[in-house]
């Protein structure tokens, strides 16, 4: 797998400082999507374990509040079997840290029903998720009074609460995570 950038200290992807991994690769192709140079699964550099570990550093610190995926496409069947053992490393290392996901993908049509991928490495990814941001970026849909979303047809989903209750769980700006 390949990633576009880490941001050490981002304040667009959730709520507080976060550690931000853009990962490569997308096969949606959004149009107007803000990141298409990401849509290559070739594009940037190797995720490598040095980079898990410069990650690994930047999360740790108090004032850091948690870790996003995003990119391209963190559930594409690639990036998914890398980024599976990755998350599960990190949940473990930093379980007061929120983490939170941006796909391109329906939870429920793609996600939970196993068309995206194997659902087993879907659901390690998902289950240490607090929050998923799901949908395809629709041009025609863009608000830009949303908060950690592009397009209305978005929805910021609480991970834990939908996976217990096999109901979509919304999360809204009172919800700490």
């Amino acid at each position: 797998m390949n990633f576009a950038t880490i941001k050490f200290h981002d304040v667009s992807n959730g709520p507080g400082v976060r550690v931000s991994l853009y990962v490569s690769g997308c096969r949606n192709h959004c149009k107007n999507c803000f990141n298409p140079e990401t849509w290559d699964f070739c594009y940037g550099e190797p995720f490598t374990k040095e980079v898990e570990e410069k990650i690994i550093a930047g999360l740790d610190h108090d004032y850091i509040k948690g870790f996003t995926l995003l990119g391209g496409d963190p559930f594409e069947p690639e990036n998914a079997q890398v980024l599976a053992p990755f998350m599960e490393r990190l949940r473990k290392r930093f379980p007061d840290k929120s983490f939170w996901c941006f796909t391109g993908y329906d939870y429920e049509a793609d996600l939970l029903t196993g068309k995206k991928g194997d659902l087993k490495t879907v659901m390690r990814i998902l289950k240490c998720l607090d929050v998923l941001v799901d949908g395809k970026f629709v041009e025609e849909l863009k608000d830009l009074n949303l908060l950690f979303r592009g397009s209305s047809n978005q929805r910021i989903i609480l991970v834990k609460p939908s996976l217990k209750t096999d109901e979509v769980v919304l999360w809204d700006e009172k919800t700490i995570v």
